[in-house]
């Protein structure tokens, strides 16, 4: 019996082991093409503790915190949430929708991630290429001493170029004005702008004359948030030989089916742009900031890959969707599933605090894991305007929750969705 008993045991973790990866299997062959609703049990999800969403997001819209909202959550490519609370236009009493519009600002920046690595895929260039093999006005950078008021400087010499890994990781000593306001003059004079604009700037114009002016720091030194996927924009530009613009739609949105995503909005979808709302003591009111019509007024020719896009939570999860695919979505092989692995990865050591940041994504790694309720390997971000998403390869899961608010609200509520989603899954 000694003898035999080791054999079962054996045999026992054979079965489940092929068991396991069968079920493994069958999810992803049974994982639709496309995104579609489920009844939430389907797919490991209790309506019951879903419901608890409605009542925390309309406790936050009773108090006036913001006047709406829009979230999703899917799993194994299947919608068990997706709902619309609260006002569009309070003072008209127009009501969120599903399909409503929102600006994501620095969501896109994960979508011009993506759209690089479909061209390092390609063969168009290595990650830790110099910027100025490519954008020879990059090249011998400097990092700023000093600014004086009439915006002459005191610099010294880099002690490394710029390359594309460092732009995708936001080490590459360049900032965002509205962030880094000791940069702000020098980035004016020199006609750069922050991300989103009304003016007839173009690319070709600013990220060439971003790359005489001096870094922050030297590149790799450190995390610095700014204007680097921008500049990626106009290197996938570059590369490509077509607009950011064009190849996006062409490479991306098409393919996904991302039927509202784009840089600036056409007359006939204005009417579902949701308006954007100023924080203040008493919860919010109407943002009367020009910029904010950014969406469908204005020059329409700078394509900001930091921050610029528009869309729909739908056409954002399919973008989402196909990540956790491995690449996949829609009949369509975006990216290659170890292209995905090496963006999820962290990049930086850690210069992003206890987490990490791989190509153009923060991430849950063993350092932060125990934060919140979620699983190592989630990875996520948000936009200037109170958006956010995160994905969850271990569970197959992708989440989304629009409001439309600034300054950015990203307190609470935010955690609170993930918190809540979380808490619903009670399946596999």
């Amino acid at each position: 019996m000694k003898k035999i008993l080791p054999g079962i045991v054996a045999i026992l973790i054979l079965l489940i082991a092929v068991t396991s990866s069968c079920t493994n299997n069958l999810q992803k062959e049974e994982r639709p093409q496309q995104l579609e609703p489920a009844v939430p049990e389907s797919v490991g999800f209790s309506s019951e503790r879903l419901a608890c969403i409605d009542s925390v997001v309309n406790d936050y819209i009773n108090r006036e915190c913001f006047p709406g909202a829009v979230a999703l959550i899917a799993r194994h490519g299947r919608i068990v949430y997706h709902k619309s609370f609260g006002m569009r236009d309070p003072a008209i009493q127009d009501a969120m929708q599903p399909d409503d519009i929102f600006r994501i600002a620095s969501m896109t920046k994960a979508l011009t991630s993506v759209a690089v690595m479909m061209l390092y895929e390609e063969g168009h260039f290595l990650l830790d290429d110099p910027v100025s093999k490519y954008i020879p006005e990059f090249k011998k950078p400097q990092v700023l001493i000093k600014l004086n008021p009439d915006t002459t400087y005191i610099a010294r010499p880099a002690v490394r170029e710029i390359t594309i890994r460092h732009l995708l990781t936001h080490t590459s000593g360049i900032g965002y004005p509205f962030i880094h306001s000791e940069i702000r003059p020098l980035y004016e004079k020199h006609g750069i702008p922050d991300g989103f604009v009304i003016t007839d700037a173009i690319l070709k114009n600013a990220i060439p004359a971003l790359g005489t002016l001096p870094l922050l720091h030297d590149p790799g030194e450190r995390y610095t948030y700014g204007l680097n996927t921008d500049v990626l924009g106009y290197f996938v530009e570059v590369i490509s030989g077509q607009s950011f613009d064009d190849f996006l739609k062409e490479r991306l949105f098409i393919p996904l089916g991302m039927e509202d995503a784009c840089f600036y909005l056409p007359d006939e979808k204005a009417d579902r742009l949701v308006p954007v709302y100023a924080s203040n003591d008493q919860g919010f009111e109407p943002s009367d900031e020009p910029l904010y019509n950014y969406p469908f007024t204005g020059g329409k020719s700078y394509f900001s890959g930091g921050a610029g896009i528009s869309c729909t939570i739908l056409d954002y999860a399919r973008f989402m969707q196909m990540m956790v695919n491995e690449g996949s979505y829609n009949g369509h092989q975006v990216l290659g599933r170890k292209t995905i692995d090496l963006m999820t990865m962290n990049q930086v050591g850690n210069l992003y605090g206890d987490g990490g940041f791989g190509l153009g994504f923060g991430l849950v790694t063993d350092g932060n894991k125990h934060q919140i309720l979620s699983s190592v390997g989630n990875y996520s971000w948000g936009g200037y305007f109170s958006t956010t998403f995160w994905m969850d390869p271990q569970e197959d899961l992708i989440a989304l929750f629009y409001t439309q608010m600034f300054p950015m609200y990203y307190g609470e509520i935010h955690n609170k969705f993930q918190v809540l989603t979380y808490q619903a899954l009670i399946g596999e």
